[in-house]
């Protein structure tokens, strides 16, 4: 069903409150080290101030576990988001209360306020009525585009909808659209790509993907419990010894249905997890004790290459490497380039968030593909063809 945006509102001198994903990466020293998400939250804020709006902003950040701790506050996203916008933008001294009821109700159109941490609050966490009431009480109308907190039955995401308007906002509309679209009516062949560490936290994905795609591409870690279940020797690599059966019970679903599961035929192996290891390759199945699988190799991607090289639409989740190691992230680089090139003859790329949006963004390759999720694990979910609460709160149209 799809969903009411803002485009379907009239939120002229109207207060608008809108839940955004602001859980941006800190160093030590409290400066924001990527504003991906913050830039990503733009289109709607401006949106909404342009249409005449006073707009109130909430967010999470980190995990402060219900209690105030300035680390986690939001002050520096303020500062960021200040910047992006060219305008101000004040910081309530809570998320709710007496103060922040004050501050919200005297809001005038154009002007922006960001609640402090969400998360200071048990009650966030707990979908508590009362709060999400209190926090519904600020404003005329809701608006969510935090997508990646959509997975979530949260007060900002689920509570706060059962007493304002609820709609989507551009980000999150643009996030159903391309991942909805990609897997209800794809343009073919429909590749989709699959790593990361664990297959036990992708089965679900990896079934439906083997039912919607014309072909599936493995890589990370995960590809060691495909290769064990085959009898090969890994070395000291990552693997899950509970999940060969599935491994197994994957790769023949796949072959069953006629669709191509194509693993990797080289491998790039270090003898220890650490960046300095040595990058040696080897073939996936002769990887010598102590040693562990940490990319893939060369030949690898020229296989992924040639079946890519049909695709109309390509979906990628999980980096094919240890991608922090700038040895081992060759594989996952290399990747990117490639979908670079399918982008730029009009194949639709999506990249589904987590650790590929973040290798993606590490690149500054985020504008040369088609559409990079700013969801993790709700973008996982959605894949796996489960209903987020976030979304299912919200107007349908």
């Amino acid at each position: 069903m799809e969903k009411a945006t803002v485009r379907d509102l009239d939120v002229r001198g109207k207060r608008v409150l809108e839940r955004v994903d602001f859980n941006v990466p800190l160093d030590d020293a409290g400066r924001i080290t990527d504003d991906t998400r913050i830039r990503a939250s733009l289109p709607t804020i401006q949106y909404l101030l342009d249409a005449g709006a006073a707009v109130i902003l909430m967010s999470h950040l980190g995990r402060p576990k219900g209690q105030v701790n300035p680390t986690y506050s939001l002050r520096p996203v303020a500062v960021r988001l200040a910047d992006l916008l060219g305008r101000p933008v004040a910081l309530a001294p809570d998320a709710v209360g007496p103060a922040v009821a004050a501050q919200a109700h005297a809001l005038q159109p154009g002007q922006v306020l960001l609640l402090e941490n969400l998360r200071f609050h048990p009650e966030e966490e707990a979908n508590d009525p009362a709060f999400a009431g209190q926090l519904a009480a600020l404003a005329d109308v809701y608006v969510n585009d935090a997508f990646g907190t959509a997975h979530r039955a949260h007060a900002s995401t689920t509570g706060v909808a059962r007493d304002l308007p609820a709609v989507a906002g551009l980000l999150m509309e643009r996030e159903l659209n391309f991942l909805g679209g990609a897997l209800e009516h794809p343009k073919r062949p429909f590749v989709a790509i699959s790593g990361g560490a664990k297959v036990g936290d992708k089965i679900a994905v990896l079934d439906r993907l083997i039912e919607l795609a014309d072909a599936l591409l493995i890589g990370g870690g995960m590809a060691n419990t495909f290769f064990k279940a085959q009898g090969y020797s890994i070395g000291d690599s990552l693997v899950e010894d509970d999940k060969l059966d599935e491994a197994r019970r994957l790769m023949a679903r796949a072959r069953a249905g006629g669709k191509r599961f194509i693993l990797p035929v080289d491998v790039a192996i270090g003898e220890k997890f650490s960046a300095d290891a040595e990058r040696t390759l080897t073939s996936p199945d002769a990887v010598p004790d102590g040693w562990r699988i940490l990319d893939v190799g060369p030949q690898t991607l020229v296989a992924f290459g040639d079946v890519l090289a049909e695709a109309q639409t390509v979906m990628w989740n999980g980096t094919l490497g240890v991608a922090e190691f700038p040895a081992f992230a060759q594989g996952t680089q290399a990747l990117i380039a490639l979908l670079e090139e399918r982008t730029q003859v009009g194949a639709i790329t999506i990249v589904g968030g987590g650790d590929s949006a973040a290798a993606v963004a590490a690149v500054g390759a985020a504008d040369k593909l088609t559409h990079v999720s700013t969801g993790g694990g709700a973008s996982l979910e959605f894949l796996e063809g489960r209903e987020l609460p976030g979304v299912a709160a919200l107007r349908n149209k």
